[in-house]
């Protein structure tokens, strides 16, 4: 079969023949529908071993983590999912039996660092390899095409949110930096699962009228030097109450830090390559008794959740379509930022 593969470290990716997998005991093996393309797709491709043999990677491997197709075949002892039974797939190749996994935080299991179209076989080919089918999730109805983004892009943004959603009133303002693929999501989750005032802000006008469209109640165009005084303006000088940085730069982080009102929550969900100031500086920089995260991924349950959101139309995943034979047009328009939506591979097109 064919599939999109990083052959070696540094390498770019590229079309290959590689045996269809069967599943051992277990183990299921699904056939692709859609894929959903990421930036950090982008990014693998520039990794040096030295940066992911230690999550376990091994070279070479097909990309794509979010997958959406129809089950395939079933390894010895696997009764659910069915053969035929269209689903998606979470990208972490969890364990299943860690102290992590058995408390709903797979996305923290050591297995973890390594994934599906991370390390491991992904879903940009026909057929993939799922070792553990607590992974898998019924589409029961929904679009594959539209559902492939929720399974990371939509997930990551949901346990972002679920993060911070217990805190929140009608009196809460949430302010989220980036109105792309997971900020969108977080936007809408925000309006779906919560009565808070919520806040997009990004660099790009498009993005920002994007937003508008799936509910933001305010948008600023930014993150600049005026950015700060924006949000304590419109908090009356407070704060937000929490803030959700889909970007990860040195200047999102800095700025959404001190615009974290005392006692509010900061989340750093972006990979930018960014960083806090030196370490002799945070004691004053942090936000009082408030709380600073970051986090990789979702869990199982993070996926059911925003699957059901999805099938009760309360959110939009838009998406822009492109054959497997298209799919480097796909990665240059997500490089240079012309997408509108997230770069689906629809496997039905030749």
């Amino acid at each position: 079969m064919r599939a999109f593969r990083i052959m070696a470290p540094l390498a770019a990716a590229t079309w290959a023949e590689v045996a269809e997998p069967t599943p051992g005991p277990g183990e299921v093996v699904v056939r692709v529908s859609a894929v959903g393309l990421c930036r950090s797709d982008l990014d693998m491709q520039e990794m040096p071993a030295a940066a992911v043999e230690p999550a376990g990677w091994t070279f070479p491997f097909t990309l794509g983590h979010e997958i959406a197709g129809e089950v395939s075949a079933l390894g010895e002892g696997v009764e659910h999912p069915s053969v035929g039974e269209p689903v998606v797939v979470l990208p972490a190749s969890s364990c299943g039996k860690c102290w992590y996994c058995l408390h709903g935080a797979e996305n923290n299991c050591s297995n973890a660092g390594a994934g599906r179209g991370y390390g491991d076989d992904g879903g940009l080919a026909d057929f993939v390899l799922v070792k553990n089918p607590r992974d898998i999730v019924p589409l029961d109805g929904l679009d594959p095409i539209r559902a492939a983004p929720l399974s990371d892009a939509g997930s990551t943004a949901y346990h972002g949110v679920d993060r911070i959603r217990g805190s929140l009133t009608p009196e809460s303002t949430v302010v989220v930096f980036g109105a792309g693929g997971l900020g969108s999501f977080a936007l809408q989750f925000l309006r779906a699962v919560s009565p808070a005032f919520v806040v997009s802000i990004d660099m790009s006008p498009d993005k920002l009228a994007v937003a508008r469209e799936l509910g933001a109640h305010e948008t600023f165009e930014g993150v600049n030097d005026s950015t700060l005084d924006q949000i304590r303006e419109l908090t009356d000088g407070r704060g937000a109450d929490a803030l959700l940085d889909f970007v990860g730069i040195d200047q999102t982080i800095a700025t959404g830090i001190a615009a974290v009102r005392p006692g509010g929550k900061y989340g750093l969900v972006g990979a930018g390559g960014g960083r806090l100031a030196a370490p002799g500086e945070w004691f004053h920089m942090l936000p009082r008794d408030g709380e600073v995260f970051t986090y990789q991924g979702s869990t199982v349950r993070n996926l059911e959740a925003v699957m059901a959101l999805a099938r009760r139309g309360m959110i939009q995943s838009p998406v822009e379509v492109f054959s497997p034979d298209d799919i480097e047009t796909a990665y240059g328009k997500l490089r240079d930022g012309s997408l509108h939506g997230r770069a689906v591979i629809d496997f039905s097109r030749p």
